[in-house]
């Protein structure tokens, strides 16, 4: 019996899980992410692949999804908001630790390439956007069940185009200056979608220190003033931002993940607000919770491998 193991490799956790052929969930574990260390990084994901394997007696096929992605080039790791892997060959330093060959992949395209299979949220839809609004902004593009990669290996980079100019009958007074010129971002750029839209950018826009963005979402949901300000500011960006995805590619189906992806809010309010945004008369882009919840990307880094 085959066994595909998948590791998502994020911002604040690493989580492996084991699958049989079938699917099976045989094993699953997670531990915090080294924060800025290369070394410890590799030597956490080696050590849980070690530990599971030992537990179930045998040795698998192993894919792994990264904030980032593999220079067709060189192999080593670039676009990562974990700047400690840029320029670091990480597959190459796990095969070299695991003795096997390994697979990796953008963890957005993981994430998305799971949503869109068998048991996802968008099972059965021919063209899906991946969204992941965590640590980071990802996505991925699912194309007839199978992920879009591009001649750069960059599609579904949405996180680092600029954020799309308000609309300027909906900005309520001062936010034109409040997004210009932008944050700076790790891509060296300013201004980019991920600035604006990751988790920890929630947390700075309701003037939380501590880069909570869940606590943002509750207060919000409490009705505390500066949350709830945040919140409409975020949804409005979200908007313009995926109405350029709609608009570009057009998908079927939309389907958000990462932490930011429970906030009820943004399935109740966002197909309202994008519609201004879109080059349509009408918008039948379908918005989707995930059905994996936050461990959808280590399922798609498990069937990276086939069965």
């Amino acid at each position: 019996m085959s066994l595909r193991l998948g590791v998502d490799l994020g911002g604040t956790k690493i989580e492996i899980v084991a699958i049989d052929a079938a699917g099976m969930v045989l094993a699953r574990r997670r531990v915090p992410t080294p924060q800025g260390e290369y070394d410890a990084t590799v030597a956490a994901i080696v050590g849980l692949v070690r530990v599971v394997e030992d537990g179930l007696g045998r040795r698998g096929s192993l894919g792994i999804g990264i904030p980032g992605a593999l220079a067709p080039h060189t192999g080593l790791v670039r676009n990562a908001n974990s700047v400690c892997l840029i320029g670091k060959p990480l597959k190459g330093d796990l095969e070299a630790a695991l003795q096997r060959e390994i697979r990796i992949e953008n963890d957005a395209n993981c994430f998305a390439v799971a949503e869109a299979q068998q048991g996802g949220a968008a099972e059965g839809i021919a063209t899906v956007f991946g969204v992941i609004l965590g640590t980071g902004v990802g996505g991925g593009l699912v194309i007839d069940g199978r992920v879009l990669r591009g001649a750069n290996a960059i599609a579904g980079e949405w996180g680092h185009n600029p954020l799309p100019v308000f609309a300027p009958g909906d900005a309520r007074p001062g936010q034109a200056t409040r997004e210009w010129p932008g944050e700076p971002c790790f891509c060296g750029h300013r201004g980019c979608i991920e600035t604006w839209l990751s988790g920890p950018a929630l947390a700075r826009l309701a003037g939380r220190s501590d880069r909570d963005a869940a606590a943002v979402v509750a207060a919000d949901l409490a009705g505390e003033p500066r949350a709830v300000a945040a919140m409409q500011d975020y949804i409005d960006r979200l908007a313009r931002a995926l109405a350029s995805v709609i608009n570009l590619v057009d998908p079927q189906a939309i389907v958000l993940g990462g932490g930011l992806s429970h906030a009820q809010r943004l399935y109740d309010e966002l197909p309202e607000r994008w519609v201004r945004y879109v080059f349509a008369e009408s918008v039948n882009t379908r918005l989707l919770r995930n059905r994996l919840g936050d461990s959808a990307g280590v399922f798609g880094a498990a069937r990276l491998w086939p069965g």
